[in-house]
């Protein structure tokens, strides 16, 4: 399920949901690796002011899970360092998804584990909070709620959260669509324009919503 070697992107899998009318859940974080790519089951775990949780969550984990990191969006304090990262990594993970701040951004680079964040700070944890009872099963990040029945991916334009029953189809959907659009992007480079492509002239006159008309004549762009 590795997105490099599927070749697929996570707007091809934000189109495919769209396709299937499953709720895109996506969220805007940034890869510290510029360029990596992640994907695997999510590994929930709550940040509460200490990394006891991660390691807990570590000892309950697979090879190739991510660990989902909810620290409610924090932007005074990084919640997840290099150590954390490199027990993840030592663990077999796939990578550390963080809805809060990291640290130590040039060790983590080092180790290579692709990990996504708001950012950096150089500070911890400000305090000890209160261990909600579901610190290990369920995860809050921006305005989704996601467990290990999901699968996350993540790339360069950010996370997307999918059930993990519906991933294969979503992916057989996302690979028709990037085979569309490849192929439509190679006719354009040999000169033949989009709008020909498309008919928008023909869509113009219509009366079909542009998605409508994409998907009569077997066209994609949009999703």
């Amino acid at each position: 399920m590795d997105l490099a070697t599927l070749d697929l992107t996570t707007a091809h899998l934000a189109d495919a949901c769209i396709r299937a009318n499953i709720p895109v859940r996506t969220v805007v974080l940034t890869p510290v690796i510029p360029g990596t790519k992640t994907s695997g089951r999510v590994l929930p775990a709550r940040h509460a002011g200490s990394v006891d949780v991660f390691l807990e969550a570590l000892e309950r984990s697979q090879p190739g899970d991510v660990l989902v990191v909810d620290n409610d969006g924090r932007t005074d304090e990084a919640c997840v360092g290099d150590m954390m990262v490199l027990e993840a990594q030592q663990a077999g993970l796939a990578g550390v998804v963080i809805w809060g701040l990291h640290r130590d951004t040039q060790d983590i680079r080092t180790i290579g584990l692709p990990v996504f964040s708001l950012g950096a700070n150089p500070t911890g944890p400000l305090s000890l909070r209160d261990r909600a009872p579901e610190a290990l099963s369920t995860a809050e990040i921006d305005q989704w709620t996601v467990t290990s029945d999901d699968v996350v991916f993540g790339d360069d334009d950010g996370v997307l959260f999918v059930p993990a029953s519906e991933a294969a189809a979503l992916i057989e959907k996302a690979r028709g669509i990037r085979d569309v659009e490849r192929a439509q992007a190679d006719r354009v480079r040999q000169g033949e324009s989009l709008r020909d492509q498309l008919r928008f002239g023909e869509y113009l006159e219509s009366g079909l919503t542009f998605r409508e008309h994409l998907r009569r004549i077997g066209g994609a762009v949009e999703e």
